[in-house]
């Protein structure tokens, strides 16, 4: 048998005959040993993963990653996607994955070093290479982490939303870019990328003028332009999107029996990958569905955005080191010790004081709650109609209620502040935020006023709750709607608006979840069509799971209106195709809330 060999680097062969750098850490004595592998575009050789607890937060390198693995005796197994840093050939984003892992895979169980067990972690795109391998059901896989990561659909998340594009993508295939190999070997690509200015360029979008490939800051590297606009103008949701590395929903009838532990957050994008692949994949194998009150990756913060949510958040609070957590999960996959875990554990927010923390922020509070499947066993699905008066309210609405209406210019998109979004940055911010403008965001103007403010929103709120009411759950939200154009957006906002306080003198309108939908799309993703002026359509949209106590004196608002950039592109209401349009018009959306026509929210409240 081998010996310890602190590190060495090989290269696997894929079956096309691509080269991927790997290192490998193998634990002291004769082997062989079970492996933790990790496949990752982010450097190999570099801290990250956000490999760090509450009690250690810097991020730890790769030596410190691995000892504890190594000391429970894993060999550790930590590889560069193709087509960056050390890995050859060309990186298409999501799309190689699947099989490279699976080659990657069948090397490790050729190795004498192996026993013939793997294990998977890694978070984002490192949760997504693990879901694209899981697809293809390898021999050997035994238990996988998808921390904040793992597509369930990329059109309906992550990639796209029902439609619209999320920008996010763009950030990163331009931050990305900085780092790619062809950059690092070639000083004039990296000066020009270097060069641009990303706030310029969202500026041209926001006054809807679109990227065009040759016209973008991402114009000196053709082949992550050339992916970025294949996503980008890929709209219809047709074979394009069930690929394997984008669509582990295709995947779901013969996805690997390992278990498999899907956490994600409230703020994050993979919000509704990780609950719609938990619930898939339950007959397949053991699953654990983590949902904390976090941003993505911060698993072990207290706060998101300007919200504390309190001591118990991280977490640590429950689960101690986060890497001896996973320790647990694998020794219960690789040597059947027990494993006491909850099949979901998610955070409850709200119940704080409502007060300014000595930090600065909303003193929001949460506690957590366990639970044996989702949505949790008991959830009263409860529909809030809208009402032409701007209330929210269980009771119907009368049969004679005006629709209402609002003017969405697309060269005045509505700013984005906060959400489940990542990687935006410095473009946007993620995470739960007062609805209120300030120079903190991009696209936001002097005077500075609350969203609900601008004229192109619509809000409905409820009284001020007389009990305190929890939700828990997804949110779904039935809406009819018309525009007189062709094509336009809607998107959706719930909050938990907080009293005024000493603190907060205008309360504050804490985010909880949203969503977008393009109208082309409504009925069927696959076969867009567009509208006929004052066509009447029913809107189904699922809005992200959330869960929070609203207290008595709160308020449940939801808004309505037809943009949130930038994080999502803004629709230019023309129907043209998407990323390609070269026009833009004012649009004329309407909201129905009549007896006949009734728009709804339906929260998940669970008992007391």
């Amino acid at each position: 048998m081998m010996r310890n060999d602190p590190l060495r680097t090989e290269h696997v062969t894929t079956r096309d005959g691509i080269r991927l750098a790997t290192d490998i850490r193998l634990p002291a004595g004769p082997g062989p040993w079970p492996v933790v592998l990790q496949r990752t575009p982010y450097g190999r050789h570099l801290p990250g993963g956000r490999e760090n607890t509450a009690a250690n937060p810097a991020i730890a390198t790769p030596d410190e990653f691995a000892a504890p693995f190594l000391e429970a005796g894993y060999a550790t197994v930590v590889q560069d996607t193709r087509g960056r840093f050390g890995s050859d050939g060309a990186f298409v984003k999501y799309l190689t994955d699947g099989e490279d892992g699976e080659d990657t895979m069948r090397w490790l169980l050729a190795q004498p070093w192996c026993n013939g067990q793997v294990v998977t972690l890694g978070l984002s795109y490192g949760a997504h290479t693990q879901a694209a391998l899981g697809c293809l059901n390898p021999p050997g896989l035994l238990a996988q982490v998808l921390d904040c990561g793992g597509f369930l659909d990329a059109w309906h998340h992550g990639v796209r939303q029902n439609g619209a594009f999320e920008l996010r993508q763009a950030t990163w295939a331009y931050k990305q870019a900085l780092l790619s190999p062809e950059a690092q070997a070639n000083p004039v690509m990296k000066a020009a990328l270097e060069a641009e200015n990303i706030f310029d360029w969202f500026t041209l979008l926001r006054r809807g003028i679109l990227w065009k490939p040759g016209h973008s800051p991402l114009r000196h590297h053709p082949d992550y332009e050339a992916y970025l606009f294949d996503q980008w103008r890929h709209g219809a949701r047709d074979a394009f999107w069930t690929q394997l590395g984008i669509s582990t929903q295709s995947w779901h009838e013969t996805y690997s029996q390992a278990a498999v532990v899907h956490l994600s957050a409230w703020f994050d994008p993979y919000t509704l990958g990780a609950i719609g692949n938990f619930q898939g994949l339950r007959a397949r194998g053991p699953q654990y569905l983590i949902l904390g009150p976090w941003t993505h990756g911060e698993r072990s913060r207290r706060f998101s955005g300007d919200v504390d949510f309190g001591a118990a958040a991280p977490i640590d609070s429950w689960c101690g080191d986060w890497r001896q957590y996973r320790l647990r999960l694998f020794n219960h996959a690789t040597q059947g010790t027990p494993n006491p875990e909850p099949p979901v554990r998610l955070f409850v927010m709200g119940g704080g004081t409502g007060m300014r923390t000595p930090e600065g922020r909303l003193d929001h509070g949460g506690h957590w709650i366990t639970a044996q499947d989702w949505p949790l066993p008991g959830t009263a699905f409860t529909p809030f109609h809208l009402h032409a008066n701007g209330t929210l309210a269980e009771a119907r609405p009368a049969a004679d209620a005006a629709p209402l209406s609002y003017d969405f210019d697309p060269s005045n998109p509505v700013p984005t502040i906060g959400g489940n979004h990542s990687s935006l940055d410095p473009v946007a911010h993620p995470g739960s935020w007062n609805q209120v403008e300030s120079a903190d965001f991009f696209g936001c103007t002097p005077p500075y006023l609350p969203l609900a403010s601008r004229p192109d929103i619509l809000f409905f709120q409820t009284e001020p709750l007389a009990e305190p009411l929890t939700i828990a759950g997804p949110i779904e939200l039935d809406l009819h709607v018309s525009t007189d154009g062709p094509d336009t957006d809607f998107t959706a906002k719930l909050i938990d608006v907080h009293p005024a306080s000493a603190d907060y003198p205008g309360g504050y309108a804490m985010l909880l979840a949203d969503s977008i939908v393009r109208l082309r799309y409504a009925e069927d993703p696959a076969t867009p069509r567009l509208r006929q002026p004052g066509e009447i359509v029913h809107l189904k949209v699922t809005i992200f799971a959330t869960a929070n106590l609203f207290l008595p004196g709160h308020r449940i608002r939801l808004d309505i209106s037809s943009s949130n950039f930038p994080r999502f592109d803004v629709n230019p209401n023309t129907g043209e195709p998407e990323g390609a349009a070269t026009r833009r018009r004012v649009a004329r959306n309407t909201v129905f809330a009549d007896a006949s026509r009734p728009s709804r929210v339906l929260l998940p409240i669970i008992a007391k």
